[in-house]
């Protein structure tokens, strides 16, 4: 009779319910596992046999056959060698079969026996959950993690051995940990950053709104340390943006040990010599890339046209669709993808354009030609095009008092606030995420705005695209301003962030 097992796997960041079927009949010695499963799956036979051996319990040596249902789901990962472990001793009578189909087990095994972290944890729990299953067994280096559900039962181990005692013996208590959201303390502020207003109130505008930005300027003006400085005025993080999260780096395996609920916005920051397939996710097994892990967070790309034109160009479908579809001959996974895009760059190839510190050495040509490496339909899906200053001295040496993160952060959570009133009962979160039909709801302009729009689009003519940006943008000012309409200084604001690179206007 086979014995079978509850496991789950993951697709993308949902988990999945997988049953480990077990039967072991006489014949030549085999070990087969069945049911489309991953290299990592297939390879669990030779851990799984030294695991049993070496933990002091026998191995069969008759014709064993593991199969992972429902066969047509692509089983991911090495998960699954504690269940085909616990499935050849219950069928071997060493452990009680009964009571087995209370619990899900997860964990993958060391040739020594020990249980070791896996990726994917914490979306099998809430897959359990969601099936009113709430018995977990699983590795003791993802117990913080897998607790974060709290009518969950974890029983986290070291080794098969403790496992099977427990399962012998029934005497442990389920683990429980805080699983609360702990409040932020970042070591920087923008009340470090001297001077650069203008491209404070450009930050501002973008995280009230949720707008994508590019600041430009010359070498040491402070674009990175402005950019590192966003997650201090984004609103908290609410449960839900958390847990997403969480299982977001859940599956990417990024998580420290002792790491419950991510409690702080991701602010990612890659190199730019990364590929195509580090951004948006992919390889043997679809790992997430960037573009996830700056899920309900943010994605600065530093040096922004020093990345490779294709990588680039990749961003356009998660920048309009805020996720990320990626295909290969082992499936097809969906990421989320729905973060703020911040860049930076330099005016010119040598850097001291509108400089004071020396004189730029670049011609027209040479200019226009570095510029034009961002293609017109990635920077339509930028909203605010920002310019960093080069400090003066007495600017510097000033002992004049910055405002601070703090008192920046109350003003967009309070337009946050607004918005999330104004899309209550609707799929949208904040004002850059609005479509065609709800721009001509909330973005009604009187006649003088719709005055001044209209000489800007014949004196600067731009796309439908540009035009909705602008309109998104008027919308973000007057939440800040707590206006309830669109006014002109709103819309010659919004317009003056739609200039890239020698008054260029897009």
């Amino acid at each position: 009779m086979a014995i079978k097992i509850l496991s789950s796997t993951y697709s993308g960041i949902e988990g999945m319910i997988i049953t480990v079927e077990v039967e072991i009949s006489r014949g030549l010695p085999a070990f087969n596992i069945v049911g489309l499963a991953d290299t990592a799956v297939r390879e669990s036979k030779e851990r799984v046999r030294s695991a049993i051996i070496n933990t002091g319990f026998d191995f069969p040596l008759g014709k064993i056959t593991v199969n992972l249902a429902p066969a047509d789901i692509k089983k991911v990962g090495s998960l699954l060698d504690l269940p085909i472990a616990i499935g050849i001793l219950a069928a071997t009578r060493q452990i009680n079969p009964e009571n087995l189909s209370d619990y899900i087990f997860a964990g993958e095994l060391s040739l020594s026996g020990d249980i070791t972290k896996i990726k994917g944890a914490l979306p099998i729990i809430i897959e359990g959950s969601n099936n009113k299953i709430n018995k977990f067994i699983v590795p003791r280096a993802n117990a913080d993690e897998c607790a974060i559900i709290k009518k969950s039962e974890i029983y986290p181990f070291e080794s098969l051995n403790q496992v099977v005692q427990y399962l012998k013996n029934q005497d442990m208590i389920p683990y429980k940990n805080n699983t609360d959201i702990k409040t932020i303390k970042y070591d920087y502020d923008f009340s470090e950053v001297i001077g650069q207003q203008a491209v404070k109130r450009a930050l501002e505008i973008a995280c009230a709104g949720g707008h994508n930005i590019i600041i430009l300027g010359p070498p040491g003006c402070g674009k990175s340390m402005l950019a590192s400085r966003i997650p201090t005025i984004l609103p908290d993080l609410t449960y839900d943006e958390s847990l997403e999260i969480t299982k977001i780096y859940s599956i990417a395996g990024k998580l420290s040990m002792d790491q419950g609920l991510i409690s702080n916005r991701p602010f990612r920051s890659p190199h730019h010599t990364l590929s195509k397939a580090a951004l948006i996710g992919g390889g043997i097994q679809l790992a997430p890339g960037e573009i996830t892990l700056s899920h309900n967070g943010v994605l600065f790309l530093d040096e922004l046209l020093e990345f490779d034109k294709s990588v680039l160009e990749a961003l356009r479908e998660p920048l309009e669709n805020n996720k990320i579809t990626i295909g290969r001959a082992s499936g097809t996974v969906i990421y989320p993808a729905n973060f703020m895009l911040i860049g930076s760059l330099n005016p010119c190839p040598c850097g001291y354009y509108l400089s004071n510190v020396k004189d730029c050495s670049c011609s027209d040509n040479q200019r226009t030609k570095y510029l034009n490496k961002l293609s017109g339909p990635f920077l339509d899906r930028i909203d605010l095009f920002t310019f960093a200053y080069q400090h003066q001295y007495k600017e510097i040496v000033s002992a004049g008092k910055e405002e601070s993160s703090k008192t920046i952060k109350a003003r967009v959570e309070a337009a946050r606030s607004i918005q999330k009133l104004r899309f209550k009962g609707q799929s949208l979160q904040y004002n850059s995420a609005m479509k065609a039909s709800h721009i001509k709801e909330y973005c009604i302009l009187d006649t003088e705005s719709e005055k001044i729009l209209q000489r800007f689009f014949h004196k600067f003519p731009f796309s439908l695209r540009a035009y909705n940006k602008i309109l998104k943008i008027s919308r973000t000012i007057a939440d800040l301003d707590s206006s309830k309409d669109i006014g002109p200084s709103h819309v010659m604001e919004a317009f003056s962030y739609r200039h890239f690179g020698e008054g260029k206007v897009i």
